[in-house]
């Protein structure tokens, strides 16, 4: 078959979304006019003037900040001329004739690829780091990258960090606790208490599946189970199956009948109450939102209140994750895993790590492979490399109803469970946190969902991102949070009136919390129930599982 019509496909895909007319020249000359000031800069400065900065760095880019990059008026050349081509491919992308929408998102997203894929710090020839590191180790760097890359081929991943110096149960996820209920779907851990009296009504955890738990509780400094544990509260937190195949099977509906629902009910049943109150991060909170609209039609009222991490409700602004979602690869996940399989853990890390290619992906290449260094110790890396797989139908029917055709904003568009869907009649009092920097879930999606539950909303804005904005532990106190009590309709509205509070948000949430305890009750002197007894110790034996 002639390759002709791949030619013109490709170049008439270029031409769709290449600027045009007078945005086209004006861009391309002020691109020649900064290629030239940069020429005649380099020329000074061979001259003996000193090189000024033509293209600065945008910033957090530390990727040119060693010496090296400057003290070479070669390298400091190809810094300078990567920066302007750069700011020249981003500001095309912006000018092209592609409406807002998702075809203009994934025109953003592919030229970020392109242009972080391309930097001249990715490769060896135009790296100075690379040959400093190797004169200074007499090329032991090069035979030390050579190793890291092997081992980490063998993996099948990028090494984030050194993960010899973690262990689950040993220096990750200690706070103390047991099991005390298990099935297919999840383990429910009992939290032992801290404190001499405790709130009435427990507190019930729902992270997210997509990852492990202890994301909640990584070591004691900056866990937010124990934090929670020491606020006085009974915590029980829900531990997902990390799937496989004798789970390929598990649906949407598993997740809240066999998981969300009936933790609810185990931790009523073991402290002998009426009602809990319930968190939900990230899918977490999309999941227990959905059990919450199913235990209302049903006619319950089990939670007093709600709170929310990083939560989408509304789906209409899903940020760059919804450039990975259309008709088509939907579909095809029905046609496959949705009929029973996994969507594994490994896919889903390299999705979640092309949001962010120069911090996950590309500053590790250059580190670990090039220079030879082994990355340095940090837990949230660890767990961010401990991936988890999905049950094929579960993520088939989430990345329809919630990403692709955004249903559960709509009353009575869902069925689950066997009952109409409708978040307004979720109407305890809910805390919702989002943070300001999140490129999985946008704080301003995170916002619409105020309008969609019926119960009254605090909302909070973190600084910091996804998982950094959250895991802001109350003794360090750093970052900051903004505050408005308006309850605005829009998100932007609600900023523009909003009071930055320096430190962490966890007091302020522990404040609010503290409200719908139901009282105080002596500790009681054993963990579970006589229906539910104590089994094996937290974190239990699920959140050790790996992905295959």
């Amino acid at each position: 078959m002639s390759s002709a019509p791949d030619v013109r496909s490709i170049k008439a895909w270029m031409e769709a979304w290449q600027p045009q007319g007078d945005v086209l020249t004006a861009l391309q000359s002020e691109w020649r006019e900064r290629h030239a000031a940069l020429w005649q800069a380099m020329l000074a400065r061979r001259e003996g003037d000193a090189s000024p900065t033509i293209a600065p760095a945008e910033p957090g880019d530390r990727r040119f900040d060693h010496p090296a990059w400057t003290e070479s008026p070669i390298f400091d050349y190809l810094r300078q001329a990567y920066r302007i081509n750069a700011d020249y491919l981003k500001k095309a992308a912006e000018a092209a004739p592609v409406a807002e929408g998702q075809a203009k998102d994934r025109l953003r997203f592919v030229t970020r690829q392109f242009v972080d894929a391309m930097a001249p710090s990715n490769f060896i020839a135009t790296n100075p780091e690379f040959v400093q590191k190797a004169i200074e180790t007499e090329g032991q760097s090069i035979t030390q990258g050579i190793q890291n890359l092997i081992a980490d081929l063998e993996k099948g991943r990028i090494s984030m960090t050194d993960e010899s110096r973690f262990e689950v149960g040993r220096n990750l996820a200690i706070t103390p606790g047991a099991v005390v209920y298990e099935n297919e779907l999840m383990q429910l851990i009992q939290y032992a208490p801290l404190t001499d009296k405790v709130a009435k009504r427990p507190f019930v955890m729902v992270p997210p599946c997509i990852n492990k738990y202890y994301i909640l509780d990584l070591q004691p400094e900056n866990s937010f189970v124990r934090y929670a544990v020491e606020q006085g509260h009974t915590v029980f937190l829900v531990s997902w199956r990390n799937a496989k195949a004798e789970q390929g099977h598990l649906t949407w509906d598993d997740y809240i009948e066999q998981g969300v629902l009936t933790a609810f009910g185990v931790a009523k049943d073991i402290c002998g109450v009426d009602q809990v109150n319930a968190l939900g991060f990230c899918v977490g909170g999309t999941i227990i939102s959905s059990a919450l609209a199913v235990m209302r039609a049903r006619g319950g009222n089990d939670v007093a209140s709600l709170t929310l991490l990083t939560t989408l409700l509304d789906f209409s602004g899903p940020g760059e994750l919804g450039c990975f979602i259309d008709e088509a690869s939907v579909v095809a996940r029905e046609n496959t895993i949705g009929k029973g399989g996994l969507l594994t853990g490994r896919e889903l890390s390299t999705v979640f790590s092309a949001l962010r290619a120069n911090d996950l992906i590309w500053q590790y290449v250059v580190g670990n492979y090039m220079k030879g260094i082994t990355p340095p110790p940090f837990d949230l890396l660890y767990w961010n490399s401990d991936s988890t797989n999905l049950p094929g139908p579960f993520a088939a029917w989430y990345l329809r109803n919630m990403y692709l055709e955004n249903n559960l904003r709509i009353p009575g568009k869902l069925a689950m469970c066997g009952v109409k869907a409708d978040l307004g009649k979720v109407d305890m009092p809910v805390f919702i946190l989002a943070t300001r920097e999140d490129h999985i879930v946008p704080w301003q999606s995170s916002y619409l969902g105020r309008a969609l539950l019926g119960g009254k909303t605090t909302f909070v804005l973190g600084a910091s991102g996804h998982i950094a904005g959250v895991i802001n532990p109350a003794a360090k106190n750093k970052r900051g949070y903004w505050i408005n009590d308006s309850e605005a309709a829009s998100a932007d509205e609600w900023l523009a009136g909003a009071t930055e509070v320096k430190g962490s948000w966890w007091p302020r949430w522990a404040e609010w919390l503290k409200s719908f305890g139901g009282g105080e009750t002596p500790v009681r002197g054993r963990l579970g129930s006589k229906a539910y007894p104590a089994g094996e110790p937290a974190p239990g034996r699920y959140v050790k599982e790996k992905a295959a």
